[in-house]
């Protein structure tokens, strides 16, 4: 099942540290199957408020995901982002293609 790494960002210095994080994610992120499926661009916010960029990369599955963040290439990068933004990271589960909303009570 499909696991999602999930990031809320806000106050985002696009300065040279970001420009190098965003250069070389994509590198850290092949050899775990991660692919961006949201990344910044339009979003409008329908309920609450948000000044930031919403981010979402998928990756086949949990361990996947939990190796991509747990990398030495992932870990070299992560404080050019840290550092430099203030935001939330979740990480989170997929659901099945016929999962309905009702299944979650039990």
């Amino acid at each position: 099942m499909s696991a999602y790494g999930m990031a809320h960002l806000e106050n985002v210095d696009m300065g040279p540290q970001i420009v190098e994080y965003l250069e070389r994610i994509d590198g850290t992120l092949r050899p775990f199957s991660g692919k961006f499926i949201v990344h910044g661009g339009r979003q409008d916010v329908v309920e609450g408020t948000s000044d930031g960029a919403f981010i979402v990369i998928e990756f086949p599955d949990r361990e996947h995901l939990e190796g991509w963040y747990a990398s030495d290439a992932y870990r070299e990068i992560l404080p050019l982002r840290a550092e430099h933004s203030d935001g939330l990271v979740i990480m989170a589960d997929g659901v099945d293609a016929d999962h309905k909303a009702t299944d979650i009570l039990g």
